[in-house]
């Protein structure tokens, strides 16, 4: 079992910024991509950006230049950086760990990122 757990996130002017966290711990064999979805009130949960074991990036094109996804393997753990937030970014953010070798994708509980006008 693997538990993916988030933080970092809370209320922010537009503008500001906040580093998102997500830790993956338990029965970890090898944890292949790691990313960061957002679900925000009545829409469909979209993907922010994804980092890959050897560390290929993509990301949505609403945050490119702005975010920046980043992992640290020995911790089995992925960041978010998020700058220059907009209102629009308000949403609850999900981390996940996808392994290969067990065909699953682990889910965190969510953290809430508010950006006020």
């Amino acid at each position: 079992q693997v538990q993916v757990v988030e933080s970092g996130g809370g209320l922010v002017q537009a503008g500001g910024s906040l580093r998102l966290s997500c830790s993956a711990s338990g029965s970890i064999f090898s944890i292949n991509d790691m990313g960061w979805y957002r679900q925000a009130p009545g829409k469909q949960r979209e993907l922010v950006a994804a980092i890959t074991s050897t560390g290929s990036t993509r990301y949505a094109d609403s945050v490119k230049g702005r975010f920046t996804i980043s992992r640290d393997n020995a911790k089995n753990t992925v960041y978010l950086q998020m700058n220059s937030l907009k209102p629009e970014d308000t949403a609850v953010y999900y981390c996940k760990a996808s392994v290969y070798s067990l065909m699953q994708d682990y889910w965190g509980q969510g953290t809430q990122v508010t950006v006020s006008s």
